[in-house]
């Protein structure tokens, strides 16, 4: 499994690094991307610009690895509703705080945003939590090591899920030869 590192238009935090954490870009060249399809997915968030690249996802999954994307709710019903259901498969997780207070608590604890930009966040929460039905599980993040393990509890569940079995593999092997 990869992480995928979304372009966006916002200023760097304190201690991030570019192709880290995102890569950052400035408005122009991400509106270029965008008129050159070269997005799965993209948004505007917070009054900032984010989206993943589509050919990064393309070369990653081509491989064989399943990619965890760090996304907003337009970008992940974006990627759901361009998926073929059938030969892609896309879970998608919403990973909640305990509360709306423990989010501002967070959000402040960060000390990177002024208290107009928290507010808007907070505004936004609100709008995105109401989301959460179109997402296939709901993770709670109480306690980070408890949020990891029903994360990868998740992701192992799917790798094994029927519609991710080799059935031509199942076929030579249990009906080619009726015993």
């Amino acid at each position: 499994m990869q992480h995928s590192v979304s372009y966006t238009t916002r200023s760097p935090r304190p201690g991030e690094v570019n192709g880290t954490h995102y890569s950052f870009v400035d408005k122009d060249a991400f509106m270029a991307m965008i008129a050159e399809g070269l997005f799965i997915e993209w948004a505007e968030v917070h009054g900032n610009y984010y989206g993943t690249s589509k050919k990064i996802i393309e070369e990653l999954t081509g491989g064989g690895i399943d990619v965890l994307l760090d996304i907003d709710v337009q970008g992940a019903l974006q990627i759901k509703n361009r998926l073929d259901p059938f030969s892609n498969r896309c879970v998608l997780v919403f990973v909640l705080p305990p509360s709306m207070e423990v989010l501002r608590e967070r959000l402040r604890g960060r000390m990177s945003d002024s208290d107009e930009v928290i507010g808007i966040r907070l505004s936004n929460a609100v709008k995105e939590i109401r989301e959460y039905k179109n997402y296939d599980y709901v993770i709670v993040n109480n306690n980070i090591d408890d949020a990891l393990k029903a994360l990868q509890s998740i992701v192992m569940a799917d790798r094994i899920h029927q519609s991710r079995v080799d059935h031509e593999w199942i076929h030579k092997n249990f009906f080619e030869e009726e015993l």
